[in-house]
């Protein structure tokens, strides 16, 4: 009973058809009078260069070994079994000095032989010798025809002929048994050994390489998209990894014209001067070249590169936005790259951030890089980056 009295209380509370068609309008035109939040601007802040035409520096440096000019890779004329080896690694040796010896038994014995058919060929001579002046005698009182003196004057020549022959067979077992021992061509410095006492080695086989003294240079590997640019420098300085601080001037003797099969580098040896008295075998040195291009050349850092679908370009900034410019990469200059194309000094390249830009971008300057002018100053703005 209590419930149907309170009824009247709640039904007024509902809204009629038409006031609640007035509450939508009400709030259709609030929604309408307040202000949407404004969308921000994207404005990149981005490092720039100006960029400038002057003559690059093309430096490179390649570091390499220092070697004798001359290396001897000796070896024994004829064959046998190593007996002796009288020097190391490192010894110093004289020309003439014995560096290794074979057996010379075999070789001494072919010698007495050659020597023994040299003193049966002189007898044979003598005694054609003989006859041949008793028949001349013989012939000078006619009792001997003309037909058997010269038949004894041939046999004479025959045998001296043999003589000839011999002796020459003589001398040359004596020189193959002086060849058992090997002997130092020059002055120099062992530096390797290829055989060991008690190895039967073929003549020729190098058994030990001699680096001749004098004059050194370093030996260096250069790319092959190198070779034609090095070719023409002539500022060449060479410094020894342990004294780095000393340069000399070097020379380029040889470049080979065929690439290593395994580094794919072309070998170049560089000629250096006799009062770099440090410079010992097989030490480390580094080479560097440099010269300057002939023509002015614009150079950019490689961060300023940006690349897509295989074209290279560069982001230009002009009144505050950029644009995208592409160009051509036509050398390097240290860590730098040389470019061409439709570019010129004067302009404002980005170098720092090109992989967050769009074509027609804003963007502002960060730090004191570049001073710009005119309609390309760009102040940083408050809080940039420093």
């Amino acid at each position: 009973m209590s419930a149907l009295k309170s009824l009247p209380h709640i039904l007024p509370l509902r809204l009629s058809p038409l006031t609640a068609l007035a509450a939508a309008a009400a709030a259709i035109l609030l929604a309408a009078c307040s202000k949407a939040p404004e969308k921000s601007e994207d404005i990149r802040p981005v490092r720039v260069l100006l960029l400038e035409s002057n003559n690059a520096d093309i430096n490179a440096e390649f570091s390499g070994e220092v070697r004798a000019r001359v290396e001897s890779r000796l070896g024994f004329r004829v064959g046998g079994k190593i007996v002796k080896r009288q020097v190391d690694v490192g010894t110093v040796v004289k020309q003439g000095q014995v560096l290794m010896q074979l057996d010379p038994q075999d070789l001494q014995l072919s010698q007495a032989q050659a020597l023994a058919v040299l003193r049966g060929a002189e007898t044979n001579r003598d005694l054609a010798r003989s006859d041949m002046r008793r028949y001349q005698e013989l012939r000078d009182k006619n009792f001997v025809s003309q037909a058997v003196l010269d038949g004894k004057v041939s046999g004479f020549k025959a045998a001296q002929s043999t003589v000839d022959s011999a002796r020459a067979g003589y001398r040359g077992q004596s020189n193959q048994a002086a060849y058992a021992r090997l002997l130092s061509d020059t002055d120099g410095v062992v530096t390797s050994v290829d055989a060991e006492v008690g190895q039967v080695v073929a003549p020729g086989t190098p058994v030990v390489r001699v680096a001749k003294s004098g004059q050194k240079e370093v030996v260096i590997g250069i790319p092959e998209d190198k070779v034609e640019t090095l070719r023409r420098v002539s500022d060449v300085r060479v410094r020894l990894w342990a004294d780095p601080r000393q340069a000399v001037a070097g020379k380029i003797r040889e470049i080979s014209p065929v690439a290593d099969p395994s580094t794919r580098t072309y070998t170049v040896k560089v000629t250096i001067p006799d009062s770099l008295t440090e410079a010992r075998l097989g030490m480390t040195a580094v080479v560097q070249f440099a010269s300057q291009t002939a023509t002015p050349q614009i150079r950019v850092p490689l961060t300023a590169l940006f690349y897509e679908k295989a074209a290279t370009s560069v982001w230009i900034v002009e009144n505050g936005v950029v644009r995208l410019q592409p160009v051509s990469v036509v050398g390097t200059a240290g860590n730098d790259v040389l470019l061409g194309g439709a570019i010129k000094a004067g302009q404002s390249v980005v170098t720092a951030g090109v992989n967050l830009l769009k074509p027609g971008q804003k963007v502002t300057i960060l730090g004191a890089d570049l001073p710009l002018k005119g309609a390309q100053a760009l102040a940083a703005p408050a809080g940039a980056l420093k």
